[in-house]
């Protein structure tokens, strides 16, 4: 994928305070399988604030649409911390947008930021678009290195989260924020109606108007479980995804397993989190940008299966922890 040009800093500290220079042909994928669906970091936004100058750029097939801001988890002004970002909410609501509309965006996006002297990073869960830009555009493999951050959690830590974090949502409005796309024919196949928290809905919305508050109550209730349930499939898919990716595509994709900061709280989730993704996250960077070649990413071990990575959380067995990486891989 051409040639990685010489990096005229040293260091992935002299790189957080001057900034990187002169790169062309350097990209920066990451890799969400399960963090995308949880909500709570924004990888994008934090290498835009450890690097002076890159910008992040989604890849979620939902985020490109306009709307659906508390549904679709999109990064808000705060997160993105002045950082900018590319490719969300672009698109019509009601628009077919594919592999191939994603790839001509990203590459104009990609080009543009490149031409400023910035680092493109592009982040996000929906892997297919990353298969579809790296392996089947002969323009992107011709012009750009990259380098694959995995940022990880472990699934049963990562269903008890996502219950919470749809909670929140809910908390946020979700169900006001879903009901401006309910659809009276029932067709959530185009579009950001097929957003997950949309189609979820259509039974409760279809006939809250005629129902008691108990069974309405029931009704809102097993909607928001379905909300839950299937965000937790998505998580799974996008796992097998990546393991299949990694598998077939030959990648060097750097593991990074965020479970401790996720089953932290405050000060301590926060440390974790720079502990074991943000630091590493900014070395293998770092040495991507600065080596004259790749040749050190083949030494990066692949993680083992995800039940042996880490030592397990308190309150979950061995047995748990197995069931749940069979059932999604």
């Amino acid at each position: 994928m051409g040639t990685n040009p010489k990096c005229l800093l040293s260091s992935p500290h002299q790189l957080k305070h001057k900034g990187v220079l002169n790169i062309y042909e350097d990209l920066i994928f990451c890799l969400q399988a399960s963090t995308a669906s949880a909500g709570e970091f924004s990888p994008g936004a934090e290498h835009g604030s450890i690097y002076s100058g890159p910008e992040p750029e989604g890849q979620d097939k939902m985020q490109v649409y306009k709307g659906l801001n508390i549904a679709t988890n999109k990064v808000t002004e705060e997160e993105c911390r002045g950082v900018p970002h590319h490719l969300l909410g672009i698109v019509d609501p009601d628009a077919d947008f594919a592999a191939v509309d994603f790839v001509n965006h990203a590459l104009i996006a990609v080009d543009s930021i490149t031409r400023r002297g910035r680092l493109p990073i592009i982040a996000g869960g929906s892997n297919s678009y990353i298969k579809a830009l790296v392996n089947d555009d002969m323009e992107f493999k011709s012009k750009y290195e990259c380098c694959f951050l995995w940022v990880d959690v472990w699934m049963p830590v990562l269903h008890s989260f996502v219950s919470k974090r749809v909670d929140q949502m809910v908390v946020a409005s979700l169900i006001d924020e879903a009901r401006e796309f309910f659809d009276p024919e029932g067709n959530y196949t185009r579009g950001i109606k097929r957003a997950i928290g949309v189609p979820e809905l259509d039974e409760f919305f279809r006939n809250e108007s005629i129902l008691d508050n108990d069974t309405r109550s029931r009704l809102l209730e097993d909607a928001i479980d379905k909300i839950k349930a299937n965000t937790c499939k998505l998580a799974c898919h996008q796992l097998q995804n990546i393991l299949r990716l990694r598998n077939e595509s030959k990648w060097h994709i750097n593991y990074l397993n965020a479970t401790e900061a996720f089953l932290k709280r405050g000060s301590e989730s926060v440390e974790a989190w720079e502990r074991l993704v943000a630091r590493p996250a900014t070395r293998i960077v770092g040495r991507f940008l600065c080596e004259d070649d790749m040749d050190f990413m083949s030494a990066i071990a692949v993680p083992p299966p995800i039940y042996k990575i880490i030592e397990m959380p308190q309150g979950i067995r061995s047995s748990n922890i197995i069931t749940y990486f069979n059932h999604c891989v």
